[in-house]
Protein backbone atom coordinates (compact mmCIF):
# COMPACT_ATOMS: atom_id res chain seq x y z
CA UNK A 1 0.00 0.00 0.00
CA UNK A 2 2.66 2.40 1.12
CA UNK A 3 5.66 2.57 2.32
CA UNK A 4 7.30 5.35 4.78
CA UNK A 5 10.09 6.51 6.56
CA UNK A 6 10.31 7.93 10.25
CA UNK A 7 12.91 9.10 11.93
CA UNK A 8 12.96 10.87 15.42
CA UNK A 9 16.50 11.80 15.88
CA UNK A 10 19.33 12.54 14.23
CA UNK A 11 21.19 9.20 16.06
CA UNK A 12 18.10 7.12 15.81
CA UNK A 13 17.04 4.12 14.22
CA UNK A 14 15.84 4.80 10.89
CA UNK A 15 12.17 3.00 10.09
CA UNK A 16 11.13 1.56 7.04
CA UNK A 17 7.20 0.93 7.65
CA UNK A 18 5.69 -0.61 4.90
CA UNK A 19 1.69 -0.97 4.95
CA UNK A 20 0.14 -4.05 3.04
CA UNK A 21 -3.24 -4.41 4.57
CA UNK A 22 -5.48 -1.16 5.21
CA UNK A 23 -6.31 -2.19 8.78
CA UNK A 24 -5.23 -0.37 11.65
CA UNK A 25 -1.92 0.43 13.12
CA UNK A 26 -0.67 2.94 15.07
CA UNK A 27 1.65 5.85 13.08
CA UNK A 28 5.29 5.50 12.07
CA UNK A 29 6.40 7.87 14.50
CA UNK A 30 4.90 5.97 17.79
CA UNK A 31 6.31 2.19 16.02
CA UNK A 32 9.69 4.05 15.39
CA UNK A 33 9.61 5.56 19.30
CA UNK A 34 8.63 2.06 20.35
CA UNK A 35 11.55 0.37 18.48
CA UNK A 36 13.89 2.83 19.32
CA UNK A 37 13.30 2.55 23.17
CA UNK A 38 13.72 -1.43 22.53
CA UNK A 39 16.77 -1.21 20.97
CA UNK A 40 18.56 1.72 22.82
CA UNK A 41 21.45 3.77 21.74
CA UNK A 42 23.21 0.75 20.26
CA UNK A 43 21.15 1.15 17.23
CA UNK A 44 21.90 4.28 16.16
CA UNK A 45 22.60 4.39 12.44
CA UNK A 46 20.76 1.19 12.02
CA UNK A 47 17.85 0.23 9.82
CA UNK A 48 14.15 -1.24 11.00
CA UNK A 49 11.91 -2.48 8.25
CA UNK A 50 8.37 -2.75 9.86
CA UNK A 51 5.59 -4.66 7.04
CA UNK A 52 2.10 -4.79 8.31
CA UNK A 53 0.74 -7.56 6.65
CA UNK A 54 -2.69 -9.55 6.78
CA UNK A 55 -3.17 -13.34 7.78
CA UNK A 56 -2.43 -14.58 4.48
CA UNK A 57 1.02 -13.18 4.40
CA UNK A 58 1.71 -14.10 8.02
CA UNK A 59 0.45 -17.54 7.75
CA UNK A 60 2.67 -18.21 4.22
CA UNK A 61 5.56 -16.49 6.19
CA UNK A 62 5.38 -18.41 9.27
CA UNK A 63 5.01 -21.81 7.37
CA UNK A 64 7.91 -21.66 5.15
CA UNK A 65 10.48 -19.84 8.03
CA UNK A 66 9.05 -20.89 11.16
CA UNK A 67 6.97 -24.34 10.39
CA UNK A 68 3.75 -22.78 11.88
CA UNK A 69 0.79 -23.42 9.14
CA UNK A 70 -0.83 -19.80 10.72
CA UNK A 71 -0.90 -16.74 11.02
CA UNK A 72 1.18 -15.29 13.57
CA UNK A 73 1.49 -12.05 15.55
CA UNK A 74 4.95 -10.77 14.90
CA UNK A 75 7.69 -12.36 12.72
CA UNK A 76 11.76 -11.03 13.40
CA UNK A 77 14.07 -11.46 10.66
CA UNK A 78 17.47 -9.89 12.00
CA UNK A 79 20.08 -8.98 8.53
CA UNK A 80 22.85 -11.11 8.31
CA UNK A 81 25.93 -8.73 10.22
CA UNK A 82 27.43 -6.74 7.10
CA UNK A 83 31.34 -6.60 6.40
CA UNK A 84 33.61 -4.33 8.36
CA UNK A 85 34.50 -2.24 5.51
CA UNK A 86 30.82 -1.23 4.59
CA UNK A 87 30.07 2.41 5.63
CA UNK A 88 27.57 4.88 4.68
CA UNK A 89 23.91 4.31 4.98
CA UNK A 90 22.27 2.53 7.46
CA UNK A 91 23.49 -0.78 7.96
CA UNK A 92 20.58 -3.37 8.43
CA UNK A 93 19.32 -4.30 11.97
CA UNK A 94 16.36 -6.63 10.50
CA UNK A 95 12.27 -6.72 9.49
CA UNK A 96 9.43 -7.00 11.43
CA UNK A 97 6.23 -8.23 10.04
CA UNK A 98 3.30 -7.64 12.25
CA UNK A 99 -0.33 -9.50 11.15
CA UNK A 100 -2.43 -6.36 12.35
CA UNK A 101 -5.66 -8.66 12.30
CA UNK A 102 -3.83 -10.93 14.69
CA UNK A 103 -2.52 -8.29 16.91
CA UNK A 104 -6.17 -7.12 16.94
CA UNK A 105 -7.88 -10.57 18.36
CA UNK A 106 -5.38 -11.03 20.53
CA UNK A 107 -6.08 -7.87 22.49
CA UNK A 108 -9.61 -8.30 21.91
CA UNK A 109 -9.54 -12.12 23.55
CA UNK A 110 -6.82 -10.63 26.54
CA UNK A 111 -8.89 -7.93 27.07
CA UNK A 112 -6.19 -5.48 26.49
CA UNK A 113 -6.05 -2.19 24.75
CA UNK A 114 -5.14 -2.22 20.76
CA UNK A 115 -2.44 0.37 21.31
CA UNK A 116 -0.73 -1.48 24.25
CA UNK A 117 -0.40 -4.89 22.26
CA UNK A 118 1.13 -3.38 19.66
CA UNK A 119 3.46 -1.72 21.76
CA UNK A 120 4.14 -5.14 23.58
CA UNK A 121 4.48 -6.81 20.08
CA UNK A 122 6.92 -4.49 18.47
CA UNK A 123 9.23 -4.16 21.62
CA UNK A 124 8.84 -8.00 21.60
CA UNK A 125 10.36 -8.53 17.71
CA UNK A 126 12.72 -5.47 18.22
CA UNK A 127 14.16 -7.27 21.25
CA UNK A 128 14.49 -10.43 18.93
CA UNK A 129 16.21 -8.32 16.31
CA UNK A 130 18.97 -7.72 19.34
CA UNK A 131 19.53 -10.80 20.07
CA UNK A 132 16.71 -12.18 22.58
CA UNK A 133 14.89 -15.17 22.76
CA UNK A 134 12.59 -17.36 24.82
CA UNK A 135 13.47 -20.82 23.71
CA UNK A 136 14.51 -21.54 26.79
CA UNK A 137 13.09 -20.39 30.12
CA UNK A 138 15.89 -18.12 31.85
CA UNK A 139 16.10 -16.56 28.08
CA UNK A 140 12.23 -16.22 28.11
CA UNK A 141 12.44 -14.64 32.13
CA UNK A 142 15.06 -12.25 30.54
CA UNK A 143 13.36 -11.01 27.78
CA UNK A 144 10.25 -10.51 29.45
CA UNK A 145 11.91 -8.62 31.83
CA UNK A 146 13.55 -6.02 29.23
CA UNK A 147 9.82 -5.94 27.91
CA UNK A 148 9.00 -4.97 31.15
CA UNK A 149 11.17 -2.33 31.63
CA UNK A 150 11.17 -0.86 27.98
CA UNK A 151 6.90 -1.19 28.34
CA UNK A 152 6.83 1.04 31.60
CA UNK A 153 8.89 3.60 30.15
CA UNK A 154 6.81 4.23 27.34
CA UNK A 155 3.99 4.57 29.44
CA UNK A 156 2.50 0.86 29.01
CA UNK A 157 1.62 -1.45 32.43
CA UNK A 158 3.32 -4.99 32.50
CA UNK A 159 1.67 -7.02 29.49
CA UNK A 160 1.92 -10.00 30.93
CA UNK A 161 0.42 -9.77 34.14
CA UNK A 162 -3.05 -9.92 32.47
CA UNK A 163 -2.27 -13.42 31.01
CA UNK A 164 -1.40 -15.31 34.16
Amino acid sequence: MNAARARSAPHSVRLDVQRRVSAWAPGNAEIARWAETALGRGAAGREVGVRVVGPAESRRLNARYRGKDKPTNVLSFPAAPLPPEASGAAHPLGDLVICAQVVRAEARAQGKPLRAHWAHLVVHGALHLIGYDHEREPDARRMERREITVLRALGFVNPYRSMR
